[in-house]
């Protein structure tokens, strides 16, 4: 997904294996990145045609395609599956020409598959989009109804009233709906018009869909000197951790600490989601990232607005679809195949330095060769403002000048930071910056051809801006950022939210990627859309470093594995306090302990190399640990099974395998397990979804002494399950014990997401109504 297709990356080890020793060796010393990236003169016609034969994927419009989808989305409404039909009405729309037939008729049949799923406004969205599209005048009145009943749910009947008033005229004048049953329209409109009359006489208005999440209004103090970030932190610099971010005041759990816009965002194509979003995986069907999210905002989309020039980008808004095309997409639109090929990294490369623009490229990239490379070693050589200014007060006495700042030391949050970013030049290895360069050469010669400057060589500038690109490339192993969002999945049948996180999208953030890596650190990250928020999730003293987690956390891997996968994408060895506490004397891995064997015969923990002993003196029982292995194998895959079966609305044969999964766990795997609780979240989901609450609550609680014994008594982890927990309790009319669990669950969820997230405020509305008992019986009763 970051890098490209396995076929590209093999062709060019291919290349590479049949390159001179000497020049591999030459290409292993730290050249310069423009010295890299001339390289693409390797990169022949037969490599071209090979990338584009891989890179063919048809992204133009297509009516043939728009018709599959459209009649795909009707076989799935007719069977009431109203959010696959609407995702599939989307993909109509995307490969429909601008004003043709398909495109209005498309818009016209999402706005029906909206209207079953409450969401009224974007219901009146898309009949006015299937308007402007041409929708044909004798089918008009059935969206005109319907558009007059999302106006009188929303409490709108002012301007139900005009429609009704247009409707009703068009119906008795025009002749070109004399085939329709005109009698049954009139007898519609009639009612109509009584239910507007009574809204407007002072009957309480229709159910309205719920207004978009309330904004975060947290109020802090700017800092003067780093943009996006609060006034409790500051930019500090020395030669073993660069730059980094600590605490200038203390620092309470919870506090906002920065809150920032990315540079550039790119969404990642991600894995097929089609059980999640209820479509079934057929052949062309398959659901991404691409379908859920806009490409711009990245937002959840609803009723997506395409490119009027290809089917691949699809935005939340009309706004979004001409900001991404001023800022960017002009120049993506026709390389739609090949940045897919290329991968995400490629991809976020072109857009950082076609959003910064030709002119400030140019003056860094100039400016990097002039210094020698100075931007890429200034935080090892550690420079002082006293030298730069030529004058003699001694280093150890002189403040040092930041990379990105300015001389007054503000930092520069824009593409100025993004290009000092390290690249780690010397670090990656040969046959990959080699990889590099020709995917970057590839990029750029495919940008020629479709410019005005066609050529068999590059132009300078366009070496200008491989040569950045290529800089991004090689930064983004170590400074992009996995943007995330909860996505909630499973059996739509179900009325607990059964959630999952999952990668949308990889972003640069300037500001963010100040923050240095602790196996356990004192930050929380969330997203909302391309705004990244960055929170304390414990106390932090002054002058105490902020740190977050780079992705091996203390309680999800040994010490061995975490410094292993830092030490190859990050190039560090890890030396936080977690990893020096767990590499001290006499001291047990906490993650080792929780994901140990049990001894089959006595359940006391099991230890040794290939073959295992337990730990009980008395008890002589020896296991291979290979046979664990092989047990928790078979394990896992009926675990899968019974997930099958409860994505496809079989719940009971699902506790059933789930049940016996359970049991064979208990019989050699430790209680703090990570899969004995991924059995217990899955039980109580398969019991809530048959209304079983009782039961779901008792299996929930089990899982919930699992993640708290894994990831501790305030992580988010605990909050999500907490949630699912007061969602069941809630429903299950256990009011006691249901405001208990709301109360922990808000105060962990408001240190980690702020007290706006949609969980905070779906946990305050649930305690609003168990503390409201003629509420309560309404909700119970409906």
């Amino acid at each position: 997904m970051d890098l490209p297709v396995e076929k590209w990356k093999a062709h060019v080890s291919q290349k590479w294996t049949q390159l001179k020793p000497s020049f591999k060796e030459k290409l292993s010393l730290t050249l310069s990145l423009r010295d890299i990236f001339l390289l693409f003169f390797f990169l022949r016609p037969e490599d071209e045609d090979y990338l584009h034969r891989l890179s063919k994927n048809c992204f133009g419009k297509d009516p043939s395609a728009a018709l599959f989808y459209k009649e795909e989305g009707n076989k799935r409404f007719q069977e009431k599956e109203f959010a696959g039909a609407a995702i599939l009405y989307s993909k109509a729309v995307s490969h429909a020409a601008l004003g043709s037939p398909d495109m209005s008729v498309c818009y016209a049949n999402r706005s029906a598959a909206l209207f079953h799923l409450g969401q009224f406004e974007v219901c009146l969205e898309d009949i006015s989009r299937a308007q402007a599209q041409g929708y044909p005048e004798r089918l008009q009145p059935k969206i005109l109804l319907r558009k007059i009943e999302c106006l009188l749910l929303l409490g709108r009947s002012q301007e139900a009233g005009g429609a009704i008033s247009e409707l009703e005229s068009k119906v008795i004048t025009d002749k070109s709906l004399a085939d329709l049953p005109q009698q049954a329209l009139l007898r519609k409109i009639s009612q109509l018009k009584v239910k507007a009359y009574e809204e407007v006489t002072g009957q309480p208005p229709g159910p309205a869909v719920a207004n978009e999440a309330q904004e975060d209004v947290e109020r802090w103090e700017e800092n003067s000197s780093i943009p996006n970030a609060s006034s409790a932190v500051s930019l500090s610099f020395d030669l073993q951790r660069g730059r980094h971010l600590v605490a200038s005041k203390d620092i309470q759990p919870g506090e906002t600490l920065v809150r920032e816009e990315a540079f550039v965002s790119v969404l990642c194509p991600g894995e097929n989601l089609s059980r999640q979003a209820g479509v079934e995986t057929t052949c062309g069907t398959e659901v991404t990232n691409g379908d859920l999210s806009c490409h711009h905002c990245l937002k959840p989309l609803l009723a997506s607005v395409p490119c009027h020039r290809c089917s691949s980008a699809k935005y939340c808004s009309q706004e979004c679809a001409q900001q991404a095309w001023e800022c960017y997409h002009r120049t993506e639109c026709s390389l739609g195949g090949l940045l897919l090929t290329l991968g995400v990294f490629g991809h976020v490369a072109l857009r950082a330095v076609v959003v910064a623009g030709f002119a400030e490229v140019r003056s860094l990239v100039n400016s990097s060769r002039e210094d020698n490379q100075e931007h890429d070693v200034a935080e090892i050589r550690g420079r002082h403002l006293a030298t730069a200014a030529g004058t003699e007060e001694k280093p150890e006495t002189a403040k040092p000048l930041i990379p990105s700042c300015d001389v007054d030391g503000k930092y520069r949050g824009s593409y100025h930071a993004v290009f000092n970013l390290l690249p780690h030049t010397e670090r990656h290895s040969p046959e990959h910056k080699f990889l590099c360069s020709l995917s970057v050469a590839a990029l750029c010669k495919r940008l020629a051809e479709t410019g005005l400057e066609a050529a068999a060589e590059l132009s300078p500038a366009l070496k200008v801006l491989g040569e950045a690109m290529l800089r991004h490339v090689l930064q983004l192993q170590c400074n992009a950022q996995a943007v995330t969002a909860i996505r909630e999945s499973g059996s739509g049948k179900s009325i607990v939210a059964h959630s999952e996180q999952v990668r949308l999208a990889t972003a640069l953030f300037p500001v963010t990627s100040l923050l240095n890596h602790s196996c356990e650190p004192n930050t929380s990250v969330t997203f909302h859309g391309t705004t990244a928020t960055v929170r304390a999730s414990l106390p932090i003293h002054k002058g105490q470093e902020i740190l977050h987690c780079y992705g091996p956390h203390q309680c999800r891997m040994a010490v061995a594995e975490r410094r292993q996968r830092l030490r190859a994408q990050y190039f560090f060895e890890c030396r936080c306090q977690a990893c020096l506490d767990d590499l001290g004397p006499n001291v047990k891995s906490a993650v080792s302990s929780k994901g140990m064997f049990h001894c089959p015969d006595c359940q006391a923990p099991m230890q040794g190399g290939d073959m295992l002993r337990c730990t009980r003196g008395a008890c002589k029982a020896l296991v291979s640990r290979d046979d664990f292995l092989r047990r928790l194998q078979t394990l896992q895959s009926q675990v899968r099974t019974a997930l099958g079966l409860l994505k496809t609305d079989k719940p009971e044969r699902a506790a059933e395998l789930l049940l016996k999964c359970r049991l064979d766990a208990k019989s050699f795997l430790s209680p703090e397990h990570v899969v004995v609780g991924e059995i217990e979240d899955d039980l109580a989901q398969a019991y809530a979804t048959l209304g079983k609450w009782q039961e779901a609550a008792g299996h929930l609680r089990s899982s919930l002494r699992v993640v708290e014994a894994r990831h501790g008594p305030s992580s988010m982890e605990l909050g999500h399950e907490l949630f699912k927990l007061a969602q069941i309790l809630f429903n299950g009319l256990a009011v006691s014990e249901a405001l208990r669990t709301i109360q922990r669950a808000e105060k962990v969820l408001s240190v980690h997401c702020g007290p706006w997230s949609a969980q905070v405020r779906e946990l305050q509305e649930m305690k609003a109504c168990l503390l409201d008992p003629i509420a309560a019986v309404c909700f119970w009763k409906s």
